[in-house]
């Protein structure tokens, strides 16, 4: 059995791990040169968020400890007000659970040295797919030395958002493609280390709330902070001269003027990123071929699920090949039947911890209820548990996660609505006497 992987990035690499154990015949086919030896394009993200649902597949694979060894754990969002202090919020009720700043290069560098080194695996860098015959499981390649063929008995496209195998697939009409783009871009800056030192606290997720707009802030391994800003369409293009930046800057996001020398070069150079969230229906086809992660559902990363949920696609697929004796006829249908809905579910939370992240957690109102969430699940453990806490630190599926919330919110609205009541009551009982 061949299996022919386009896509040597999280994904593809980790889908590679857990195919070798099968026994099974690999190749992983990459557009890029070996990410090992080459350099990181520039304001391409170098680092990502990694929490329990990706952590589960790496222990799987035995990656974890390698992989966890450079990691920062973020323990809760670092506020930054335009003026006023900064305001810590706590992930976890217990305050001690975190999510893992790690570096995007180290951990492909990790997964594809582990899959190039089983049994079973070869990878071919700078093959872009430009033809696919997904019926018959034929692929043309172009190379650097010219166009090469290629066949295989399953074609898995793990190549991100911007797949070649979906594309391949739309021309032969096999699949349909929705994109819906977030009205917002973002762009890459630069804190640098202080004297050798963090110029901000490692063990949070900054974050600058305002309003229409929001910048972010992960730690680095070496000390620095990957800052992204995220910005309505077209605000970039609107400033362009250096004055202006440093002015804006200066205005909106004081705090980072004195902690990023590289500022207004990062804001030049750098480029603009588009957002949005990918719908792809079917995943799969002939029983032979398929989408997985970005490739089939790309989502925006305000949850810091992209990678995760990827890694939750590759053990689930994993599962399906157990379930169904190693059939992919039988599996990659079983597999997306099993995933499409949750993979909504984790879409859909997304976006609605951008709006969070941009326009609430600065507000007292939401501080306010963050406070009550966590009094409810310190009084009812395992009965009550927030929406971060079951999305990051658990791998209850997407799709319950958002069946519990909402059943817990219509909980806490009827409990509302009855204290509101009650206290009514006595209020009405006390002015008659």
């Amino acid at each position: 059995m061949k299996v022919a992987i386009v896509g040597a990035g999280l994904t593809g690499s980790l889908l590679a791990c857990f195919l070798a154990r099968r026994g099974l015949s690999v190749t992983l086919y990459e557009r890029r040169p070996d990410p090992r030896v080459a350099q990181v394009e520039r304001g391409r993200s170098i680092n990502l968020a990694i929490s329990e649902r990706g952590l589960d597949a790496l222990r799987r694979i035995g990656l974890v400890d390698e992989v966890m060894a450079d990691a920062l754990p973020m323990k809760g969002r670092m506020i930054h007000p335009v003026t006023g202090p900064l305001d810590f919020q706590a992930y976890s009720v217990s305050g001690d659970r975190a999510i893992n700043s790690i570096s995007r290069g180290t951990l492909n560098n990790a997964l594809l040295t582990a899959a190039s080194a089983a049994d079973g695996v070869s990878v071919e860098f700078e093959h872009r797919l430009v033809e696919l015959d997904s019926a018959a499981g034929r692929m043309v390649f172009a190379t650097p030395a010219g166009k090469v063929s290629a066949t295989a008995d399953v074609v898995l496209g793990a190549d991100g958002a911007g797949s070649a195998v979906r594309e391949q697939l739309l021309a032969e009409g096999i699949v349909a493609e929705n994109v819906d783009f977030l009205d917002y871009g973002y762009k890459e800056l630069s804190i640098p280390a202080a004297d050798g030192e963090f110029a901000l606290d490692p063990g949070a997720l900054h974050i600058w709330p305002r309003g229409t707009s929001m910048m972010i802030a992960l730690p680095n391994p070496d000390r620095s902070f990957t800052c992204t800003l995220f910005w309505p369409a077209g605000s970039f293009d609107a400033l362009t001269a250096a004055a202006g930046i440093e002015d804006h800057f200066r205005i909106n996001y004081p705090d980072l003027l004195p902690l990023a020398p590289n500022l207004i070069d990062d804001y030049l150079n750098n480029p603009v990123g588009v957002l949005g969230t990918v719908h792809t229906l079917p995943w799969q086809a002939h029983g032979r071929t398929a989408l997985l992660g970005d490739a089939a559902h790309a989502i925006v990363p305000f949850y810091g699920q992209g990678a995760n949920c990827a890694f939750e696609d590759v053990v689930e697929l994993d599962r399906c090949l157990d379930d169904t004796g190693g059939s992919w006829a039988r599996a990659l249908p079983l597999f997306e039947a099993r995933r499409r809905e949750n993979t909504e579910a984790i879409a859909e939370m997304a976006l609605a911890n951008f709006v969070e992240m941009r326009d609430k957690v600065a507000s007292p109102v939401f501080r306010l209820q963050k406070q009550v969430e966590h009094a409810l699940e310190r009084a009812l453990p395992g009965r009550y548990v927030s929406r971060y806490e079951l999305v990051s630190f658990s791998t209850t599926p997407y799709a319950e996660v958002r069946r519990r919330v909402h059943r817990q919110h219509q909980l806490l609205a009827a409990t509302a609505v009855a204290l509101g009541a009650g206290f009514l009551a006595i209020t009405r009982r006390r002015s008659r006497r």
